[in-house]
């Protein structure tokens, strides 16, 4: 990807910027630190692939701008194209994608921004992480791949390869295996109990025999008893008809019994009833004439009931009318008490204005007091309107001064801390200067432990990582015992077949095939053995290495500690430096601020200025006291204004009164009059008398009335009695009759009991001739009962037995079954197993790597090979022996690492022995070939190369290095591109992109 034009609108600091990179080979980007360097490439990757260190997308969107644009033309496989991407803030994005014809861009933008975006990365063959690591480059990656651990080393190489979908891989495969080996000991243990259980065939198959012959008797005998059951029961059913029969004959016997006693009761009762009637009609004259006399009482009663409604109605009327007439003069005397009440109050008021019009002539002097109070508050109110700005400056005038003062005291104070303090500095020197040679030299001792320590470290986890193996080798081995010994436990079976080909063994390949299982498990041992033992030494290497790191660490402790102390010692050491002259300087301000404040000697013009506003204020001669007193003066008197205004209202109220008080008390003489006339001659005092005639007239007596109830209540009791008397007249006949049909009744019914009696001792007799065989038929259901529980017993056992037999003829289908599916689950198992292995880090991983480290090598060296005229050969080397002090070479493993030899012409050295160029000149032939072999493997060509701040932890030395590399190395590149801040380094490059930072933000000029 080679990159032609970019065009920045509201991009992080940018507002309106475009960079054409057309004619550009090596350029270097530069300008201050924050100007938007960094920013210029970073559009580059957002416009491609919407990728930027902001935290959140509206981030790149410029400060106070509503929508953000990139577009950038580039070229790729000869082919030219742009890439548009904008957003909106607080939206959604947009992204296009053209491609150049003759005459124009056009477009090929997809259906949405991730189809364009999968279509763009199609076209460029490279992705961000990609591009990160190859074409943009960044400082410290390299030298971090030098510095690490050869272990380690192999692990960014698998990050940067991304191998890591490998790991993802060796993790499904593993969950897998162990799924299946769960699923195969799953099906094994289920195998073993259906095993156990399908053993029990031939037993049930016997017990089913047996128990059919026990039911075939039992239903026999079953048989036999409900023949003579039903027997019984038919000599049972007739004499259940015969006591039915007699129940009933009984029953009606009973009835006929009971309806005769009932007649002869009825009988009875009616003949006494008869008696009673008969004594009543005997006193007929007496009752008639009690009666007569009570219909002529009640008559008169009902003639004084008539007067006492009238009488009621009358008074009821007067009643109301009384208090009609009353609550009429009520009103008129509440009328009459407002009018007495008004008279008292205007009487009132009356005296209260007489009072205030008597004050009149005091109201007055104290008047004139109050004008001649205000002319002299006046004159002083004038006089203050030119003395108070005259105040407010002398105010202002005087803080400013004090402000100039405390200003010149606090900066004395100031110089006579600092001067103490550069005093105590100039003392300590000598001791700092002997504790900072202490400090260095306990720091170099324990730098050298550092590396010491270092070295155990390695040491212990190259231990750790051979126990890692050997256990590893050791579960595989136990395994394998676990397997053999299955195996021979097989063997031992008669029948046994090959565990391999699954034929069956004759004796002679029956003893080979065992022979040979126990050299193997007798070897497996031996393994085994050789593996716990080199365990055990390593545990005891590791347990030495242990205690002697916890020792080192221990006495490296203070490391820390001595740095930070070394640090602060010279930062004191060198201020001291410069405190003789600081001194000096010091001691010379502070004279001559004594000077200043002891004489005033500071703020002249104001103070020239205070004093003659101080001179011109006391020829005014204002005084704030007098104004004060003048102005009290005027409070004094200010009461005569509202007493004037008192003594006006009242006068005008006095002669209000002189007209009202005629009118009420007028008013109260006519309402009097209306009170006395309402008693008399109004309409309800002459209805009210009308009303007293007509209850005279009526003539109604409360006494003579209640007499009269009282005898009406008394006769009532002849009332009663006559009304039985007529009742008794009606019944007589009545009851005779009934008389009459009781005993006809009673007599038929005495004649049909007799029969019924004869009916009943018949039947008595039948049931005394025939025998009752409930006891027998009793005792043989319960036989039969608990014969027929025994056999349903037995037919639920047959049951279950014949459902058991048939659950065991379908698990015997579902051993086989499931036989099947162990085998082929042991199958996957060992798949799976085999796929984890090679997807581990140590299978395809390590193999790819293996592959792409002669490319990597070969890039390498080419490079290097230019950057050192053919002095500087390197190698990566991926195993080596292990060590260990009882194994041989031909028992030695190899171990895994990525170490890298390098060689000049003196031969091979540690990487930590080159001088400086030549280990840059190394770490830049590693990371260049890096970046080459990652775009390679993206399926593109590496013809941009960023190099993004390598030259600020460089000194001038490294800068050179770095210029001169990028030299040797611009051919095999379109467009190389270098960003720094340090402006001596500008004139090294072709041309230069300067940014700058402007209130507009972010500007780029391009110098050529």
């Amino acid at each position: 990807m080679i990159p032609i034009q970019l065009t920045l609108k509201n991009f992080l600091s940018y507002r309106d910027a475009t960079l054409d990179f057309r004619g550009l080979h090596t350029a270097c980007i530069g300008g201050a630190n924050g100007a938007g360097k960094s920013s210029l490439l970073e559009a580059i990757t957002w416009a491609i692939w919407g990728e930027s260190r902001a935290a959140t997308e509206d981030d790149v969107i410029h400060t106070g701008a509503k929508e953000v644009r990139v577009d950038f033309i580039f070229q790729t496989n000869g082919q030219q194209y742009r890439v548009i991407r904008t957003r909106q803030r607080g939206g959604s994005g947009a992204l296009e994608f053209q491609v150049e014809t003759p005459n124009e861009f056009r477009a090929i933008t997809g259906k949405g921004v991730r189809a364009t975006q999968d279509l763009i990365l199609e076209h460029i063959k490279l992705d961000y992480d990609t591009f990160i690591n190859s074409a943009y480059l960044r400082q410290g990656r390299a030298d971090e791949f030098m510095l690490k651990r050869p272990s380690e080393r192999k692990e960014i190489l698998a990050e940067l390869l991304k191998l890591n979908q490998y790991d993802e891989l060796e993790e499904r495969a593993k969950e897998l295996s162990r799924q299946f080996k769960a699923r195969a000991e799953e099906l094994e243990r289920s195998l073993e109990t259906m095993k156990a259980q399908l053993q029990q065939h031939s037993t049930i198959a016997q017990q089913r025999t047996e128990l059919e012959t026990e039911i075939n008797q039992l239903q026999q005998t079953q048989q036999f008893d409900n023949i003579q059951l039903q027997s019984l029961q038919v000599v049972q059913h007739q004499r259940q008809t015969w006591e039915e029969q007699l129940n009933f004959v009984r029953q009606q016997y009973q009835n006929l019994t009971s309806d005769c006693d009932r007649l002869q009761q009825e009988h009875s009762e009616i003949t006494t009833q008869r008696a009673l009637l008969e004594e009543l009609t005997s006193v007929q004259a007496e009752i008639q004439a009690g009666y007569n006399q009570y219909q002529i009482l009640q008559s008169q009663e009902e003639t004084f009931a008539t007067k006492f409604e009238e009488y009621t109605k009358a008074e009821g009327a007067r009643q109301r009318l009384s208090q009609q007439l009353t609550k009429q003069i009520n009103d008129i005397e509440r009328q009459l008490q407002h009018a007495e009440a008004q008279l008292e109050t205007l009487e009132q008021q009356e005296s209260e204005v007489q009072q205030t019009l008597s004050k009149s002539d005091e109201v007055e002097a104290a008047l004139a007091q109050l004008a001649s109070a205000r002319e002299r508050v006046a004159r002083f109110d004038q006089l203050q309107l030119q003395v108070s700005p005259l105040l407010q400056q002398r105010s202002n005038l005087q803080s400013q001064i004090d402000r100039v003062h405390a200003s010149l005291v606090a900066r004395l104070e100031q110089i006579q801390a600092t001067e103490n303090q550069l005093q105590r500095q100039q003392r300590r020197q000598p001791q700092l200067q002997q504790a900072v040679m202490e400090v260095a030299v306990q720091i170099e001792e324990l730098e050298k432990k550092r590396v010491y320590l270092q070295r155990v470290q390695e040491k212990g986890q190259d231990r750790r990582r051979l126990i890692e193996r050997l256990q590893d080798h050791q579960r595989e081995y136990e395994k394998l015992l676990g397997e053999l010994q299955q195996k021979l436990q097989m063997l031992q079976n008669p029948n046994a077949i090959c565990p391999l080909c699954e034929r069956p063994l004759d004796e002679h390949h029956w003893n080979r095939v065992v022979d040979k299982t126990k050299v193997e498990y007798k070897d497996t041992e031996d393994e085994l053995w050789i593996i716990r033992e080199r365990m055990a030494v390593s545990d005891r290497e590791i347990q030495v290495l242990r205690q002697e790191y916890r020792e080192i660490s221990q006495l490296l402790s203070p490391y820390d500690t001595l740095r930070e102390q070394r640090g602060q010692l010279a930062a004191q050491l060198e201020v001291t430096t410069d405190v003789e002259q600081q001194l000096q300087q010091i001691v010379a301000q502070k004279q001559q601020l004594e000077r200043c404040l002891q004489v005033g000697d500071y703020a002249h013009d104001k103070q020239a200025e205070l004093q003659h506003l101080e001179q011109y204020l006391q020829q005014l001669n204002y005084s704030e006291q007098d104004h004060a007193l003048a102005r009290n003066e005027v409070e004094r008197w200010r009461w005569a204004e509202i007493r004037l205004s008192q003594v006006k209202d009242a006068a005008k109220r006095q002669a209000q009164i002189a007209v009202r008080k005629p009118e009420i008390e007028a008013q109260i003489a006519a309402i009097q009059v209306k009170i006395q006339q309402e008693k008399i001659n109004s309409d309800c005092a002459r209805q009210i008398a009308a009303l007293e005639e007509r209850i005279a007239s009526i003539g109604y007596n409360t006494e003579q009335h209640n007499k009269l109830r009282m005898a009406v209540r008394q006769a009532q009791s002849w009332q009663l009695r006559y009304q039985h008397l007529q009742g008794a007249q009606q019944q007589y006949p009545q009851l005779s009759r009934r008389v009459q049909e009781i005993e006809v009744s009673l007599q038929a019914r005495l004649s049909e009991r007799q029969k019924f009696k004869s009916q009943l001792e018949s039947l008595v007799n039948q049931m005394k001739e025939v025998a009752n065989p409930t006891a027998q038929i009793q005792a043989i259901e319960q036989q039969m009962a608990t014969r027929r529980r025994e056999l349903d017993e037995q037919i639920t056992q047959f049951g279950r037995l014949q459902q058991l037999a048939h659950q065991l003829e379908m698990l015997q289908v579902q051993y086989e079954q499931q036989l099947q599916q162990l085998q082929e689950t042991k199958r996957q198992y060992r798949i799976y197993q085999e796929l984890a292995q090679a997807f581990g880090k140590n299978g395809i991983q390590s193999l790819m790597i293996e592959n792409v480290l002669p490319q990597l090598e070969a890039e390498t060296n080419q490079l290097l090979s230019r950057l050192s005229a053919n002095q500087l050969h390197v190698q990566f080397v991926t195993q080596k022996a292990g060590r260990s002090g009882k194994a041989t070479k031909k028992n030695a493993k190899l171990i895994e690492t990525l170490d890298i030899v390098i060689a000049d012409a003196r031969g091979t050295r540690a990487y930590e022995t080159y001088s400086g160029g030549e280990a840059f000149r190394i770490n830049f032939a590693i990371r260049l070939a890096l970046a080459k072999l990652l775009a390679q493997r993206a399926g593109a060509a590496l013809q941009l190369l960023i190099i993004d701040e390598g030259f600020g932890t460089q000194d001038a030395e490294g800068c050179d290095r770095l210029i001169a590399a990028i030299n040797a190395i611009a051919a095999d590149f379109a467009c190389i591109l270098a960003v720094t801040h340090m402006p001596h380094l500008k004139e090294a490059f072709q041309a230069r992109i300067e940014v700058n930072k402007t209130q507009d933000g972010s500007q780029i000029s391009l110098l050529i």
